[in-house]
């Protein structure tokens, strides 16, 4: 009886000290992105999803702290905010959650740190986080995030010139199109068109967002008109 309790107990502190771990490297994720006070960025978007046809839309993102965001383009364009500061928004409490770290893998060529992501509150919206992480430098490199509102949505974050500030220089997601909103005027097609030879169903169920940012102005100021829709 006591060797069980030693092991339940060792096995305790190994989670706990886990977790601990986890939360500082999440505190350092965090501090990198919330040095960021505002930043705006053109951005180039491409959707593969399936029955929707629509061409590269050229578009503008505007952000700054807390949670002030916008995006302007000429067309209708697709984007889940979850890989933004929805992602950040949702990690800054590292008190609203359980993160377990899951083990090492390569990605993008380095060795970056699994780490599950465990809500406390079972009313919250996100229901299951998983992060990739690089720990040399702070940065998530993937995302795997499931909510009650949008299904899950994973992003592959690609980083070059605004390494320090946690913005990246390109993104890939990957949606569930059975939850994510997507506008009546593109849903349409995707109600309407059928095929004997559509693709099988777990293929229909997801899609692909590319996205790719140039111009980056970041922490120079941005007035409060540029979140006004005009």
């Amino acid at each position: 009886m006591k060797r069980f309790l030693l092991v339940v107990w060792l096995f305790i502190a190994i989670v706990q000290t886990n977790a601990q771990d986890a939360r500082q490297l999440l505190r350092e994720v965090n501090r990198k992105f919330y040095a960021v006070k505002d930043y705006q960025a053109n951005v180039r978007i491409r959707t593969d999803i399936p029955f929707v046809k629509m061409l590269p839309v050229q578009a503008i993102i505007y952000f700054q702290q807390p949670d002030r965001f916008r995006l302007k383009s000429k067309g209708i364009a697709l984007l889940p905010r979850q890989g933004f500061d929805q992602l950040f928004k949702s990690l800054k409490d590292t008190s609203s959650y359980v993160p377990v770290v899951q083990g090492t893998e390569r990605l993008q060529g380095l060795s970056v740190l699994v780490i599950n992501i465990l809500p406390l509150s079972d009313t919250a919206d996100l229901i299951l986080g998983k992060l990739w992480i690089d720990p040399a430098q702070d940065l998530v490199l993937r995302s795997q995030m499931t909510s009650r509102s949008n299904g899950t949505v994973n992003a592959d974050y690609y980083f070059g010139s605004q390494t320090r500030y946690a913005l990246p220089d390109s993104m890939v997601f990957t949606i569930d199109t059975r939850k994510f909103k997507i506008p009546k005027a593109v849903a349409a097609d995707l109600n309407n068109v059928k095929s004997s030879t559509e693709k099988s169903t777990s293929e229909k169920q997801k899609g692909m967002i590319y996205l790719k940012f140039t111009d980056y102005m970041v922490n120079k100021g941005l007035p409060a008109s540029v979140f006004i829709d005009k």
